[in-house]
């Protein structure tokens, strides 16, 4: 098994690569950001990614979405998520998209090494590991939470819009044409139950929604 893994943590992924290689798994690289995650993939081809949540530059959800990209770019690919955190929205699109074995454990959870290498075995022959944690929380998260219906993009965009920007502005951001956002805005306001009043009052009241019940 030939495994890549994007962890920014220097001592953390040092650490793995040594329990990995006296368990006969060869570590093909190890990156600290979402982009190196995809270059790496695309170099060596390995059997298995290994991502932390978190990455730089933002710290916020690097590694899932280089993930997703992944499993867009190669389906199926065996991804398993290592991290101290969990994030709902993409966390569930990967988990749900049902090409290859995916697992997300938590770092803090991660008790006798042979279990975890178990893990990676596991992973990589199609299976679904789940953290129990994991899954109580991503339960928790889809009950009751009114931006549940919304894409990960519209998740994104809402974020932006709640942070006061415009959509030509959400649009540079995001490297997509001013007519998407607004495709997507409305969209956001359809899942959201807004009434099709006033587009000011239903931009506010998306916001108030995101800082309400986002997380």
């Amino acid at each position: 098994m030939r495994v890549v893994i994007a962890e920014d943590n220097a001592l953390l992924s040092a650490g793995l690569e040594l329990i990995l290689s006296t368990r006969d798994i060869g570590v093909a690289a190890v990156v600290t950001d979402g982009p190196g995650l995809i270059a790496a993939v695309q170099t060596h081809d390995p059997d298995l990614v290994v991502t932390d949540v978190r990455l730089p530059p933002t710290f916020r959800d690097e590694g899932l979405r280089a993930a997703l990209e992944l499993r867009r770019i190669r389906p199926g690919l065996p991804i398993l998520v290592l991290s101290q955190y969990v994030e709902h929205v993409y966390a569930r699109d990967l988990l749900s998209d049902g090409t290859g074995g995916v697992g997300y454990l938590l770092k803090d959870r991660v008790g006798r090494m042979s279990e975890f290498v178990d893990s990676l075995r596991r992973v990589v022959a199609g299976e679904t590991v789940m953290d129990p944690e994991v899954l109580s929380q991503l339960m928790t998260a889809a009950a009751g939470s009114p931006l549940d219906p919304l894409s990960p993009r519209e998740h994104e965009v809402l974020a932006l819009m709640a942070r006061g920007l415009g959509n030509g502005e959400i649009a540079e951001i995001l490297f997509i044409t001013a007519n998407a956002v607004h495709k997507h805005v409305g969209n956001i306001f359809g899942k959201l139950g807004l009434p099709a009043s006033d587009a000011g009052h239903r931009r506010v009241q998306a916001v108030l929604t995101y800082l309400r019940d986002g997380r």
